[in-house]
C-alpha cells in the first residue's frame, strides 16, 4: 500500500458516505464497520456476565470442550477459524469474541477489567458445559494466551490443558517489552505513513466506537506489512476491531501492573508452549523465559511461520498435528 492508495481510499470513503442519493451517516450502524451482536440479531451469539458475545460451536457438545481465545485485546475469531477442525477429531470447539470486540456488545471504556475477561470466559464455559466431567482446554493466541494464562493462575483447577501461540507476556514489564520490540516502526516508514494516513479525515470520541474501531483496525495493519518484525504471511480475516477495549486493557495493565504467574507452579498439568520460526521479537530465548512461569511444558517451533501461525497453510499445516497429539494425550 502507498501514499496513493491511501488518498484514492479517502476520496472514495468520503464520496461513500457524503454523495450517496441518500445521504449516510458515519454513525449509523452498518455504515462504517459490521454491525455487532446488539444491532444485529442474525448474528450467532450468547448472554453471559451482563454481555452479549458473538459466538458459534463446530463438534458435539458432550466431547472435550477447546475454548479458543483469539488475540488483541480488541481482535475477533475469525482469523482462527482453522481451529474447527479439531472439531473433526472429537472436541467441541467453542469460539466468542470477547466483550468489547469483534462482533460482541461494546461497553464504556471504565467497564473494562482483567477479572471480567476472566468472568466471561467463566460464563462461556458454564454455558457451554453439558457436565461436571467434562473436560475443558483452552487454545490462546498473543492476548489470549495471555488470557488463558491468567485464567489458569486464577482456576487452576478448571482448566484441563492448554496451548498458548505467542502470548507477549505473563508479568506487566514483559509484555510492554515485547510490545515495544514487536511495535517498532521507523519514524519515516511507508507503512507507519499509510496506516496513520487517514487518520486525518476520519476523528472520533470515545462513544463513537464504530469510527475508532475503523482508526484502530487501519493502525492495525502495520503488523502484517514485510516492515514489521512478526514474520506474517498477510492480511489476516477479521469482522470488526474493537478500539475501546484495546486502550481500556492497556491503561489497567500500566496501573495495576498484574502478575499471571505467582499460582502457576501449582498448575502441574502438561502446557504446550509454542513459537514461530519468523517472528523476530520473539525466538527461542524469549519462548524459553515466559514459558518457564509453567512447571510442566512441551516448547515447540513452527517453522515456516510468523507470528499469525495459526491462520496461514504453511504455520497450521506445521501447528495443527502437535496440537492435536498433545490435546489427544490429555
Amino acid at each position: 500500500m502507498n501514499r496513493t492508495f491511501s488518498i484514492i481510499s479517502a476520496t472514495l470513503l468520503t464520496f461513500f458516505i457524503f454523495s450517496c442519493e441518500k445521504e449516510l451517516s458515519i454513525n449509523e450502524a452498518g455504515n462504517l464497520v459490521p454491525k455487532t451482536v446488539e444491532q444485529d440479531s442474525s448474528i450467532p451469539s450468547i448472554k453471559v456476565n451482563s454481555t452479549q458475545l458473538h459466538a458459534e460451536t463446530f463438534g458435539s457438545p458432550t466431547d472435550p470442550m477447546l475454548v479458543i481465545l483469539h488475540g488483541g485485546p480488541g481482535s475477533d475469531y475469525r482469523y482462527l477459524l482453522n481451529c474447527k477442525a479439531f472439531a473433526d477429531q472429537g472436541y467441541y470447539v467453542v469460539f466468542y469474541d470477547q466483550r468489547g470486540s469483534g462482533l460482541s456488545k461494546r461497553h464504556t471504556k471504565n467497564t473494562y477489567s482483567i477479572q471480567i475477561m476472566l468472568d466471561d470466559l467463566s460464563g462461556v464455559i458454564a454455558h457451554y458445559k453439558t457436565s461436571v466431567t467434562q473436560k475443558v482446554f483452552l487454545l490462546g493466541h498473543s492476548w489470549g494466551a495471555m488470557l488463558a494464562t491468567a485464567y489458569i493462575n486464577a482456576y487452576p483447577k478448571a482448566i484441563n490443558g492448554a496451548i498458548l501461540a505467542e502470548p507477549g507476556g505473563f508479568i506487566w514489564q514483559d509484555v510492554l517489552d515485547y510490545v515495544g520490540r514487536s511495535r517498532s516502526f521507523r519514524f519515516t516508514s511507508e507503512t507507519l505513513n499509510d496506516a496513520t494516513y487517514l487518520d486525518q479525515f476520519i476523528t472520533g470520541k470515545q462513544d463513537e466506537q464504530a469510527i475508532l474501531d475503523y482508526k484502530f483496525s487501519l493502525m492495525a495493519s502495520a503488523d502484517e506489512s514485510a516492515e514489521s518484525s512478526l514474520g506474517n504471511d498477510g492480511p489476516l480475516s477479521f469482522w470488526r476491531s474493537g478500539a475501546v477495549i484495546q486502550e481500556a486493557l492497556f491503561e489497567v495493565g500500566n496501573k495495576e501492573k498484574p502478575d499471571w504467574t505467582n499460582n502457576l507452579k501449582s498448575y502441574t498439568t502438561l502446557v504446550l508452549f509454542i513459537y514461530s520460526e519468523r517472528n523476530k521479537s520473539y525466538g527461542l530465548t524469549y519462548a524459553q523465559k515466559i514459558s518457564s512461569a509453567y512447571p510442566n511444558v512441551q516448547l515447540e517451533k513452527i517453522n515456516g511461520a510468523g507470528h499469525d501461525m495459526l491462520s496461514f497453510p504453511t504455520g497450521w499445516n506445521n501447528f495443527y498435528p502437535i496440537a492435536l497429539n498433545y490435546l489427544n494425550t490429555l
